[in-house]
């Protein structure tokens, strides 16, 4: 435990799993809920809008978006989140977790139902307007970022801190899973209700006008679960680590957690200004921040920006490599809806099966197994997987072996998400001090998306075709699916090495990782991370 720590913290660090915790567990990953919902369900109406605004009469294809389109549909939302985690990092930590995360949600709610609502039936206004929200609609999301972690971290116990933090990531999962599932309803009523012939036969009379409804309903349908949890958010008080260690108000910290706890907790005004009177408030462009975590911040931001690379390409083009490997059929032996009912399926299945238990499978054992461990061996299993789909590439084409490949490439998912997706997620909110601690958990997620960028737009274009005659319309070729996992392969393999860049916090108190409130300054914290990398000696990271 941390020398000269403060009552009130240690009643936290201690304090047996409450009520409170699943409160906040369910408050906080709500606004995941909504984000994963936010940034993946485009993905499920990406052709349908090709269809609707960008079909040529006489074309033997269906219409599709042209590739800067396409780049700026799916990648706009990931340019605002990488805005919004600097931004309100930086803000989480000079206001407070609790007056900014209101702001972050009331913006994900408005600009979901405005993306709905984009205006216009011309390609041109329709898709400016759309990629307009998008972007507010991602900067919203990358606030929730930094500042669930943040909350989530500084109210959980040491024991099971880990659990908690990921149980909040993991309703990541049931954001993607809910996007299939509510498409698949959707497109499913819509095509009852309003049958269309395929394209083939009938090119106009395959997309039916009232398709126009369906990606709006499915875009403004994330703005349910973000209402929902508003008021909640607002009525939770600010965690104690920021009202004592960097508001310096020990008397409110206090107070606020003898009602959460339910007991009695002294105020240590004196100790708080002991604290502030030893100096340690280093900022983050400083040699002492440099000294104690500056190798920390280099394995948190490099750990997540390639596995976003890795993880964004996989996830927004899934229908692509399903069509490539014939799993969806190719579009002019479908109409519009029956499409998106077949993408969405596609992607449902692939989020029961893999994506939604690899997330709980890192919330029932990070603080068993440790998240060096977890996210080493994911990263291993990611590379593993990505390889054995490339190197045989054609035999996965074959129509015998067209399930073999989905399973494996389930398998690349659930160590994704029983990996580092999660584990990314929960060091940076641990290992940094309390003013700190959003503004370097912000740019560690706004690396993560930077990376998520690269895997966007990169695979959009890198994935096509060596041979010209099957390169999507509008496209140059590329080099084709099967290299494409190849160099996904190679980044995963950085990542594991990266990961030895990365300290234990298991069973740690926040205050023990990030050296506050300690008297002797011993030895910092990158020099322990250099420790590890000399001896492998994950499990005892002292800082």
């Amino acid at each position: 435990m941390a020398k000269n720590n403060l009552e009130v913290l240690n009643a936290l660090d201690v304090a047996k799993t409450q009520w409170y915790h699943f409160a906040a567990i369910v408050i906080a990953g709500m606004g995941f809920f909504t984000d994963a919902y936010d940034l993946f369900c485009i993905s499920l109406v990406t052709k349908l809008l090709g269809r609707i605004y960008y079909h040529k009469p006489g074309d033997l294809k269906p219409g599709s978006l042209p590739p800067n389109v396409s780049a700026a549909v799916n990648g706009v939302a990931l340019c605002g989140t990488l805005a919004g985690q600097l931004f309100f990092g930086w803000l989480g930590d000079k206001m407070g977790r609790k007056r900014v995360y209101g702001m972050t949600l009331m913006l994900m709610v408005i600009c979901s139902i405005a993306s709905g609502l984009s205006f216009g039936h011309e390609p041109k206004s329709v898709i400016a307007t759309l990629c307009f929200f998008r972007f507010w609609l991602g900067f919203g999301i990358g606030g929730d970022y930094p500042l669930s972690a943040t909350i989530m971290s500084e109210y959980a116990n040491k024991k099971t801190r880990g659990a908690f933090i990921a149980a909040v990531f993991a309703m990541q999962g049931f954001g993607i899973l809910t996007g299939g599932i509510f498409a698949i309803i959707i497109a499913a009523a819509f095509k009852g209700a309003f049958p269309s012939p395929i394209y083939k036969i009938d090119p106009v009379g395959s997309t039916v006008p009232q398709a126009d409804y369906v990606w709006r309903i499915v875009l403004m349908f994330g703005a349910l679960p973000a209402a929902l949890t508003y008021y909640s958010r607002m009525k939770m008080p600010e965690t104690a680590r920021y009202t004592a260690l960097v508001a310096k108000n020990a008397k409110q910290a206090a107070a606020d957690m003898s009602k959460v706890l339910q007991v009695e907790l002294e105020a240590e005004e004196e100790k708080v200004r002991s604290i502030e009177a030893e100096g340690k408030d280093f900022g983050l462009f400083t040699k002492q921040f440099l000294r104690r975590h500056g190798l920390h911040l280099l394995g948190t931001t490099s750990t997540w920006f390639l596995l976003d690379i890795a993880f964004y390409s996989q996830n927004l083009f899934q229908k692509d490599i399903f069509s490539a490997i014939g799993w969806i059929p190719a579009a002019n032996t479908m109409n519009a809806l029956e499409e998106v009912y077949r993408i969405a399926r596609a992607q449902t299945l692939i989020a029961l099966c893999s994506t939604v238990p690899g997330y709980w499978f890192t919330v029932a054992l990070i603080d068993k197994m440790g998240r060096f461990a977890i996210q080493l061996i994911g990263f291993f299993f990611m590379t593993v997987f990505m390889f054995a789909l490339a190197i045989p590439y054609h035999h996965w084409t074959l129509s015998d072996h067209r399930i073999g490949f989905v399973v494996m490439y389930s398998l690349t998912f659930f160590f994704a998400n029983f990996g580092p997706n999660a584990t990314t997620f929960v060091v940076p909110a641990e290992i940094f001090p309390a003013r700190l601690r959003s503004t370097c958990h912000g740019i560690s997620a706004a690396a993560g998306k930077a990376g998520a960028i690269v895997g966007a737009f990169g695979f959009l274009y890198a994935a096509q075709s060596q041979d010209k005659a099957k390169v999507d319309k509008g496209y140059p070729t590329g080099i084709g699916v099967k290299n494409s996992l190849i160099v996904l392969g190679i980044v995963n393999f950085l990542g594991m090495l990266f990961t030895l860049l990365v300290p234990e916090s298991k069973g740690k108190s926040l205050e023990e990782m990030s050296g506050e409130n300690e008297q002797e300054e011993g030895r910092s914290p990158s020099e322990e991370s250099k420790q590890v990398l000399a001896g492998h000696d994950t499990g005892s990271v002292l800082v």
